[in-house]
C-alpha cells in the first residue's frame, strides 16, 4: 500500500452504483472535497457507460452493483486507463478506500488493505475518542501560525520546531 492524499478539486471522479451504498460513497467523496463527480448506473437496471465517458475519469468507485456488471465495468475502466475501486472486491481494485475520521482539515485514515474493513472502522472509531471536534480549530490555528512563520522566512526545520513547541505547550498530545 502507498498512502496518498489526493487533491480532489483536480480530479474527475466517477461513481457507479445504485441506492444507499452509492449515496454513502458520494457523501464521503463530497466530504473529502470532491466537487466533480460523474454518476453512472444510478438506476434500478444499471448499464455500462460508453468508453469515452470512462476516459474522462481519473478514478472510479463501483459500489453495490452485481458482480458480473462490476467486473465488466472495472475491466472497461482499466482499458480506459482509470484507477478503480470495487467495493468488497479487492481482486478488482487498484486502490482501497480507507476508514476515515475528519476533523476539519485533519484527516486520520486507517487501512487494512481491504483485508478487514470492519477492523479499520473500529480503529477509526477508537481514534475518534482521542481526536475530538476540537482538533478542527487546532489544525486551523497551526495552519495560520505556519503561514506566519513561513512569511517571516523561517526554514522548514524551524517551522517544525515551533509547531512541536506549540503542541507541547498546549498539551494536545498528552
Amino acid at each position: 500500500m502507498i498512502p496518498v492524499a489526493l487533491a480532489p478539486e483536480r480530479l474527475t471522479i466517477g461513481l457507479a452504483g445504485h441506492g444507499p451504498p452509492a449515496a454513502r460513497r458520494e457523501r464521503l467523496l463530497r466530504e473529502g472535497g470532491a466537487a466533480h463527480i460523474i454518476r453512472f448506473c444510478d438506476q434500478p437496471v444499471p448499464t455500462l457507460p460508453e468508453p469515452h465517458a470512462l476516459r474522462a475519469l481519473d478514478l472510479l468507485w463501483i459500489v453495490g452493483l452485481p458482480h458480473d456488471l462490476a467486473t465488466a465495468l472495472a475491466d472497461a475502466a482499466h482499458r480506459a486507463g482509470v484507477l478503480v475501486n470495487v467495493e468488497d472486491r479487492t481482486e478488482l481494485c487498484d486502490f482501497h478506500s480507507v476508514a476515515e475520521l475528519r476533523r476539519g482539515d485533519l484527516l486520520l485514515a486507517v487501512s487494512t488493505g481491504g483485508r478487514s474493513p470492519g477492523l479499520a472502522a473500529r480503529i477509526r472509531d477508537w481514534l475518534g475518542t482521542a481526536f475530538g471536534p476540537e482538533w478542527s480549530a487546532r489544525v486551523a490555528q497551526l495552519g495560520t501560525e505556519r503561514r506566519h512563520w513561513r512569511a517571516e522566512g523561517h526554514a522548514p526545520s524551524e517551522v517544525a520546531r515551533r509547531t512541536a513547541k506549540t503542541i507541547e505547550k498546549a498539551g494536545w498530545l498528552r
